[in-house]
C-alpha cells in the first residue's frame, strides 16, 4: 500500500466548501470551530486527563510527522504535538492554523500565507517562514511528498519575510490552501532525522513520554491559538475495535477513537455512553476498470450501479450508520450537486443495458476485497448477490492487505476500495479521476472531465466556478469507474463526562484543544 494512500486514509481532510480564494482572516477561529457541543448547558472548565483509545499496530509505529503513519494513534499522538498551515472548518473547507491568512495572485498560480501572531515552538523559539519552508521542503521530498503537494516543486517553496511562505504552483489552482491540510506539519529548520522523534512541535499539546506507540501529552499554556483546556491526553494503542471499545464499556479509557458501527450497537443500551457520528466520514466504492476489459464499456458501468439496492447496503453492511450515496466522491463538499437525480435500483433497465453492451453474462467475474476495514469484504458479498439479480455473476476474492495494495490496487479489473478522507469534490478529481492522477483507480480517461477540472481551478468567480463544479460532478455520475452506493458515519464512542468532542471527519476529529471533562 502506498505511503500516500495509507496517509490520506488517516489524516483525511474535512468536509466543507472549496478553499477560499482570497484572504482569509481569524487565525485563532479556526482553532475549536470542529467541536460540537456537549448539549448540557454547562460551562466549559479546564483541567483533568482525557484517555483516547486510537487504533494502530504495535509492529508499524511511527514518530516522523513526514512519515508513513498507519497507525491512527500515530496519527493522532502527532496531530496534536505538530500544527498544520490549515485544518479542515465547520462552514469552510479550509479553516486557518498556524497560518493565519493567505492570498492568491489573480492568476491562482502564487499564493501567499501569513503566520500565525505568536506561533512559537514548544521550547519558546519563535517559528519563521524559514522554519514552515523547510518543512515543507521535506515534506515535499519524501516518496509521497509529490501527491501531497501536486503541482508545488520544492523550488517553488520560498520565503518572503519572517512571517510570509510563498507557494508557487505549475497550474492556476483554486484549491491550493486545502493541500496545507495534509500533513503540513511545521518542525523547525535542520532538525536532523535522528533527532524528529522528540523535536518541538508548535500545537496545542507537548509530549510527556512515549512508550510503543502509547503516549501521554501535556497541554501547551503558550499556544498561540488560545486556551487549551485539557491537562493532559493520553494515547493509548489497540490493535483491534472491539478491544477498544471494551475499556470504553469498562471505563479505562475516556474515547474510543473511530471505532466503527458494531461498537455502536453493543453502546446503544448504555446511558453512560456518548455515541458521536460523524456524517460522510468514509467512502467505500466499488472501482470498475474503464480503460479495458468487461467493465470498459459505460453501459456495463451504469448497469451495476442500477442493480445495487443502495438502502440495503447502508442497513446492512453500515448497520443504519451512514447514508445512501449517488456515485460522486465528495458527499460533504457543499458544492456537492444535490440536485443529480438519485440514482436507484432498476433491474430491467440493468438488464437491458448489459444485453445492448454484449456483456457476457455467462462469466463469471472476480471482485477482490479486503479486510481492512469493518464491513468492506461484507459490501463485496452484498454486492454480489444483489448484482446476480440481474444477471452478473461475482466471485468475492478476499486478498491480504500488503497483497491487495501492491497488486490489484490501481490495476484490477473490479475491486472495493475505501477513502477516509471524504473531501471537496475537486480532491477526489485531482486524485483519482483526472487522466494523469497519480491515483487513478479505475483507469478513467475522459478529456471532458480533464477539461471541466482545469477550467475550475482556473476560475476565480465564484458562480462560473459552481458551473464548472456542477459539469464535472455530471460527468463523474454518467461514466466513472466509481459505484458509490454509500458513505459510512465516522463513529467514535465517548463516557459521559467528556464534552465538545470534535466532530468533523478525517483530520478534523483529531482536534482535542477545546474538548473537557465535566467531572
Amino acid at each position: 500500500m502506498g505511503v500516500t494512500r495509507r496517509q490520506l486514509l488517516w489524516a483525511g481532510a474535512g468536509a466543507g466548501a472549496i478553499g477560499v480564494l482570497a484572504a482569509c482572516g481569524g487565525g485563532k477561529g479556526g482553532a475549536g470551530e470542529a467541536a460540537v457541543s456537549g448539549g448540557t448547558g454547562q460551562q466549559p472548565r479546564p483541567g483533568g486527563t482525557l484517555k483516547v483509545g486510537a487504533l494502530g499496530k504495535a509492529s508499524a509505529v511511527t514518530r516522523d510527522p513526514h512519515g508513513t503513519q498507519a497507525n491512527e494513534s500515530d496519527y493522532l499522538i502527532i496531530s496534536l504535538i505538530y500544527d498544520t498551515l490549515a485544518i479542515p472548518g465547520a462552514t469552510a473547507n479550509t479553516a486557518p492554523r498556524l497560518a493565519a491568512s493567505w492570498k492568491s495572485s489573480d492568476d491562482l498560480k502564487t499564493w501567499r500565507f501569513t503566520l500565525a501572531d505568536g506561533a512559537t515552538f514548544h521550547d519558546g523559539t519563535p517559528v519563521t517562514a524559514d522554519d514552515v519552508v523547510w518543512s515543507l521542503k521535506r515534506l515535499r521530498n519524501t516518496p509521497a511528498g509529490k501527491s501531497r503537494l501536486p503541482g508545488i516543486q520544492p523550488e517553488g517553496i520560498t520565503a518572503e519575510d519572517a512571517r510570509t511562505v510563498v507557494l508557487v504552483s505549475d497550474y492556476a489552482n483554486a484549491d491550493l490552501p486545502l493541500l496545507t491540510r495534509l500533513t503540513t506539519f511545521v518542525l523547525k529548520k535542520d532538525t536532523k532525522d535522528d533527532a524528529v522523534a522528540g523535536a518541538p512541535g508548535t500545537g496545542p499539546f507537548k509530549l510527556d513520554w512515549y512508550r510503543d506507540g502509547n503516549a501521554r501529552l501535556v497541554r501547551n499554556d503558550n499556544w498561540y491559538g488560545g486556551k487549551v483546556l485539557l491537562d493532559a491526553v493520553e494515547v493509548r494503542l489497540f490493535e483491534s475495535p472491539q478491544a477498544m471499545a471494551n475499556a470504553l464499556l469498562a471505563g479505562q479509557i475516556d474515547v474510543a477513537s473511530n471505532v466503527g458501527a458494531v461498537a455502536a450497537r453493543t453502546a446503544e443500551a448504555r446511558k453512560d455512553v456518548q455515541i458521536v457520528r460523524r456524517p460522510n466520514d468514509m467512502a467505500m466504492p466499488v472501482v470498475m476498470r474503464t480503460a479495458d476489459g468487461p467493465f470498459a464499456d459505460v453501459r456495463v458501468r451504469e448497469a451495476l450501479k442500477l442493480a445495487v439496492d443502495r438502502d440495503a447496503m447502508v442497513k446492512q453492511v453500515l448497520s443504519g450508520y451512514g447514508s445512501v450515496a449517488n456515485d460522486v466522491l465528495g458527499t460533504g463538499d457543499p458544492a456537492f450537486a444535490k440536485d443529480i437525480p438519485q440514482r436507484t435500483r432498476d433491474l430491467a433497465k440493468a438488464r437491458q443495458l448489459l444485453a445492448d453492451a454484449g456483456f457476457d453474462t455467462s462469466r463469471t467475474y472476480d471482485l477482490t476485497t479486503t479486510e481492512d476495514i469493518a464491513g468492506l469484504a461484507e459490501s463485496a458479498t452484498l454486492f454480489a448477490t444483489q448484482v446476480r439479480e440481474a444477471g452478473v455473476k461475482i466471485n468475492v476474492v478476499k486478498q491480504d492487505s500488503k497483497v491487495f495494495w501492491d497488486d490489484t490496487w490501481l490495476k484490477g479489473t473490479l475491486y472495493t476500495s475505501y477513502w477516509g478522507t471524504n473531501d471537496s469534490v475537486v480532491f477526489f478529481a485531482s486524485k483519482t479521476m483526472l487522466s494523469d492522477a497519480g491515483q487513478n483507480e479505475s483507469g478513467w480517461n475522459e478529456p471532458g472531465f480533464d477539461e471541466s477540472y482545469r477550467k475550475a481551478m482556473g476560475t476565480a468567480d465564484t458562480a462560473e466556478r459552481g458551473k464548472l463544479l456542477h459539469q464535472l460532478q455530471e460527468i463523474e455520475f454518467a461514466k466513472s469507474g466509481y459505484l458509490l452506493w454509500g458513505m459510512a458515519d465516522g463513529i467514535d464512542l465517548a463516557g459521559a463526562a467528556v464534552r465538545d468532542l470534535p466532530k468533523l471527519p478525517g483530520y478534523g476529529r483529531v482536534q482535542f484543544e477545546k474538548t473537557w471533562l465535566a467531572r
